[in-house]
């Protein structure tokens, strides 16, 4: 199961995963040096009953959401981390937001620091943070008060870790792979190494891979999960994978590029999406709006065109394109961010529904009609819609990358 902390900054993320895990998750000099967590960290744990925990340690400074989102991708589980003294604080509101629009399915509250307060504060505190779980969507709430020096409650959360762990389902790994990379460094001896979520499939040693950035075949040379060495490393798994390739090197390589399967490797620029306007990040938003995309660990500039009404406004949800200002890889039902050109605060979110949109008629009824059925619940209930209302025909390749699903499957 993967982990990622989430809350505003020095409110105890780090020094609660180093109490859970006996890791300090800040690596850089500079981190030591300011006492701030400034990129992700990460720590593995093993649990009494044999449960492997990867844990994602995010940034709380709000110039650092940057970070924070490339690191909360396809995690399992977010601790929504609160210190007792100061409550909830900016980046608490907007980190329980992009976890609500990143579709993130189970989250636990850890009050932190409640040896500095009284337990009126702490219980007054749980009602608080009850109201903006509901606006949020996270319908049960789950409290955990801790002090992490002193050892209070790390029992209790440890339990309960245990059992979602337990209850975790196995992420299909039937589709081809697919990782999003956060990290690219060179280690003595082995050479280059990228770090990522896996996101589906499956990888041996020795497979063949493309790096989305270049468009170049990578040689899987060897992988590490939940660190240790691997023969094979599956979707909803944090992996290190060694790579080798001509013309591959640490500085050609950026956080957000892809490392997937060869068929997966159909960049595109236009993105047709399920839109959600937050109610705290704008009064509305017009069309023609320019933004921030942020995408599995990825970021770049978008122009937001609305396609079925002329601005969306607070909690509205609606179809968009967004037109980037170069390719990616993306595909059906990836989550996004939207945040605003100065990077302050964020606007919005939602799902891709349709990565490789027509540039022509995108406003159309019959455009729109298609946008409902891709925006169906299950592939087959999708396949089964467009093929009953297309005049001719599903375009089956262009459906099979889309859906990363095989044409036999089809």
């Amino acid at each position: 199961m993967i982990v990622a902390t989430a809350g505003h900054v020095d409110h105890g993320k780090t020094e609660l995963v180093k109490a859970l895990t006996g890791i300090d998750t800040d690596r850089l000099p500079e981190e030591k040096v300011r006492g701030l967590t400034i990129d992700l960290g990460f720590a593995y744990h093993k649990l009494d009953n044999g449960q492997l925990l990867g844990f994602v340690d995010v940034p709380g400074h709000q110039k650092f959401i940057r970070n924070m989102l490339a690191g909360v991708a396809g995690i399992d589980l977010s601790l929504l981390v609160v210190a007792a003294d100061d409550g909830i604080m900016p980046q608490t509101r907007e980190h329980l937001e992009i976890l609500s629009l990143l579709g993130v399915p189970q989250l636990l509250v850890v009050i932190t620091k409640i040896d500095r307060v009284s337990w009126d504060r702490v219980a007054g505190l749980r009602v608080q943070i009850r109201k903006l779980l509901k606006k949020s969507g996270y319908k049960k709430e789950y409290f955990f008060p801790t002090c992490a020096p002193k050892g209070i409650g790390l029992l209790e959360l440890k339990q309960e870790l245990m059992l979602r762990a337990e209850k975790v389902a196995s992420r299909k790994s039937d589709g081809k792979f697919r990782m999003a990379i956060d990290r690219v460094f060179t280690v003595n001896g082995v050479g280059l190494v990228v770090t990522g979520m896996v996101l589906s499939g499956t990888v041996l040693v020795n497979d063949k891979l493309t790096l989305s950035s270049q468009g170049s075949i990578v040689r899987v040379r060897g992988l590490r999960a939940y660190d240790q060495r691997r023969d094979k490393v599956k979707a909803g798994e944090r992996c290190a994978i060694n790579i080798a390739g001509r013309g591959v090197a640490e500085h050609s390589i950026k956080r957000g590029a892809w490392l997937t399967h060869p068929d997966l490797n159909v960049p595109t620029n236009r993105l047709d999406v399920q839109l959600k306007l937050l109610e705290a990040g704008t009064g509305s938003l017009k069309n023609g709006a320019q933004l921030n995309l942020h995408i599995g660990s990825d970021h770049l500039p978008t122009r937001v065109a609305l396609l079925s009404d002329g601005k969306i406004t607070a909690s509205q949800t609606s179809y968009a394109q967004l037109v980037l200002a170069r390719q990616i890889s993306v595909l059906h039902g990836d989550h996004f961010v939207l945040r605003d050109p100065a990077a302050r605060r964020t606007i919005g979110g939602g799902r891709v529904i349709d990565p490789f949109a027509p540039k022509r008629g995108r406003n159309s009824s019959t455009r729109l009609a298609e946008l409902e059925a891709m925006a169906g619940k299950s592939t087959k209930d999708i396949l089964g819609s467009l093929a009953k209302q297309s005049v001719t025909g599903v375009q089956v390749k262009i459906f099979s990358i889309s859906h990363n699903i095989s044409v036999p499957q089809i």
